[in-house]
């Protein structure tokens, strides 16, 4: 175990070979307190695991995160205790902030399809919804543009590309992205986004006629008509952008594509019963086939 510390977290091998997180590091001369009573064991034993899994999720975990990892692992523990401990500890996850980055340019002669979601992005099962959005980024090298398309039912990703512009071509290439990454069987989604010139633009519309997709927008400047797109902005930049510098415009690309990966298999997330988007998709088809 010792050997594999920087490939694997310590609580997952642990788990993985039924061995006591605590005697683990004490083994390796790592815990300086003996004798402890079993209520005091307990409380170490659960302060290094917190700790392991605050550490490898990069900082960014808090009690109701941390809590279902523990869960997980066959933990019997409240997320009110699961917090008592983070103080203790001093540490503490990140709460994502709102913001807004202008980067919608209106066509005024465009013409624009009609609001299919009014709001209400989880329509209760997968490709119901797809989401939309381009975020600004940067770089030694420069500016770069993030266009990503999120399925609201699952919250999972699943297509973004990242370029040195904002043309209707990024927002192409995450959309072929998601469409492979359905099988192709996507007629009858509906394709929601603001009202930029990207989304607008006919190669767009000829896009989503190919593929099937009703395209739907929100108001102009009215951020709530988009929040799904949004939300996936603050989480990424909050908890992995903002705290990063790249230098190189590849170094930034594979970043997010490491980040999109990470967000999708591992990051739990509550309004999906603090499971990653790929689990809970996983555990929609198996329920599928049990009926």
């Amino acid at each position: 175990m010792a050997a594999e510390c920087a490939n694997f977290a310590v609580h997952r091998m642990t788990r993985l070979l039924d061995v006591s997180t605590s005697g683990f590091y004490k083994n390796q001369g790592l815990s300086v307190r003996t004798g402890l009573g079993e209520r005091k064991q307990r409380r170490a034993d659960l302060e290094v695991k917190i700790l392991d899994i605050h550490r490898e999720s990069k900082g960014v975990y808090g009690s109701p995160r941390i809590t279902a990892e523990l869960h997980d692992g066959g933990e019997i523990i409240t997320e009110k205790t699961v917090a008592k401990l983070m103080r203790s500890l001093g540490i503490v996850g990140i709460s994502p902030r709102t913001f807004k980055i202008r980067t919608t340019v209106v066509d005024p002669l465009a013409s624009f399809p009609d609001d299919l979601v009014q709001r209400q992005f989880d329509q209760g099962r997968l490709d119901a919804v797809w989401t939309s959005d381009i975020t600004y980024l940067t770089c030694g090298e420069g500016d770069m543009y993030l266009c990503a398309i999120k399925d609201e039912h699952s919250k999972k990703v699943l297509g973004w590309s990242v370029a040195d512009h904002m043309r209707t071509d990024l927002v192409i290439a995450a959309l072929d992205m998601a469409v492979e990454a359905r099988g192709g069987g996507v007629a009858g989604t509906i394709m929601h986004s603001d009202r930029g010139s990207q989304y607008t633009a006919e190669i767009m519309k000829q896009a989503c006629e190919r593929y099937g997709l009703r395209r739907s927008m929100g108001d102009t400047g009215i951020c709530w008509d988009n929040a799904g797109a949004e939300s996936l902005w603050s989480t990424f930049k909050h908890e992995y952008y903002y705290r990063h510098i790249f230098v190189h415009a590849a170094e930034l690309v594979a970043a997010v594509d490491y980040w999109m990966n990470f967000y999708n298999t591992r990051r739990r997330h509550s309004t999906i019963g603090m499971l990653s988007p790929t689990d809970y998709e996983q555990s929609l088809t198996a329920t599928s086939m049990a009926a």
